[in-house]
């Protein structure tokens, strides 16, 4: 793909599935994009499989001219900025890895920032999708687990260590299912997509063909199987219990929701809607709008691209 010469960010996005890597413009364009399966195995194996296509990438840049401002990086939790390290749960192969560092290796120079993945999903859609036009922000990722960032006043909120954000561990009922952090009643272990699936089982629900997943439970509500409606309608109502919180919490005025529930957006949205149009609270609890993710896969390269850009376009945030 052609270049041109205005200057670009190396955007990384850190997950258990895939390692994706591109170059991305302080527009939030995607110019040039190289994805790579993450594979088992120890740390080094790890990051072979993505250092290649960041060097792939690097050279891209310099064949075509264009100066880099350095690199932005989007990674699952947890994590410590102050460091620079990572130790993604679902990466088992890294472990108090110095990611900052290495990625810095590869960048003599330049500076390298980092953040999670659901806050830079956040500031993806803040500056160039759904949330574009809000004062403060909350993005949520609604799939395996539950993810969260806050921006706030154009500003993305770190935290002391960079984990700041994790609404999927806000407890909306002690007495519910236990999580997989070691609380009992979290958002994630109700209404992330294996817990809506588990619960439905537990009530009877058997899928057609014989695969239990959101998918099938997504077909089964809107072929309008009882079950699996409540499945969605108890997933929403504990977003809407975060998305209260929340609102308490930051006084947000818009929730983005991305991730594969979110896929189900017609069965998500009146189940999150309709219990925030009940809740009783305070008028700035309830004026939140909550809208669904514009961006896609994009959303991590494109918020981790913002981390950087902030050091020439004031107006979107600058990390450490």
């Amino acid at each position: 793909m052609a270049l041109s010469s205005d200057p670009v960010a190396l955007a990384l996005d850190i997950g258990g599935t895939k390692l994706a890597a591109a170059l991305v413009g302080s527009d939030g364009a995607v110019l040039a994009r190289r994805t790579a399966p993450t594979p088992a195995g120890d740390a080094e194996t790890v990051w072979a499989a993505l250092s290649a296509p960041v060097v792939e990438l690097l050279d891209l840049a310099t064949a075509g001219g264009r100066e880099l401002l350095g690199a932005g990086i989007a990674s699952a939790a947890p994590m410590d900025r102050r460091t620079g390290v990572i130790s993604p749960v679902n990466i088992p192969g890294w472990r108090g890895f110095p990611i900052t560092a290495r990625v810095g290796e590869l960048l003599p120079g330049l500076p390298v920032r980092l953040g999670g993945d659901a806050l830079c999903m956040a500031l993806a859609e803040y500056h160039h999708g759904t949330g574009r036009g809000s004062g403060c922000l909350l993005g949520m990722v609604v799939s395996t687990g539950i993810g969260g960032g806050f921006v706030l006043d154009g500003r993305p909120l770190f935290g002391v260590t960079g984990n700041a954000g994790h609404v999927g561990h806000f407890v909306i009922d002690p007495a519910g299912p236990p999580c997989g952090c070691g609380a009992n009643g979290c958002a994630e272990a109700v209404a992330s997509g294996p817990s809506m699936v588990r619960w439905a089982l537990e009530q009877g629900w058997r899928p057609l063909g014989g695969t239990a997943d959101g998918i099938a439970l997504a077909a089964a509500a809107r072929a309008g199987e009882a079950v699996a409606l409540a499945a969605f309608r108890r997933s929403g109502e504990a977003v809407a219990r975060v998305v209260t919180v929340a609102a308490a919490l930051c006084e947000i005025d818009r929730v983005v929701i991305g991730g594969g529930v979110a896929q189900a957006w017609d069965l998500l949205e009146p189940a999150v809607l309709e219990p925030l149009a009940d809740h009783p609270g305070l008028d700035f609890m309830r004026r939140v709008e909550v809208r669904p993710a514009t961006l896609g896969i994009d959303s991590g390269l494109i918020g981790a691209a913002a981390l950087l850009v902030g050091d020439r376009v004031p107006s979107l945030p600058v990390g450490i």
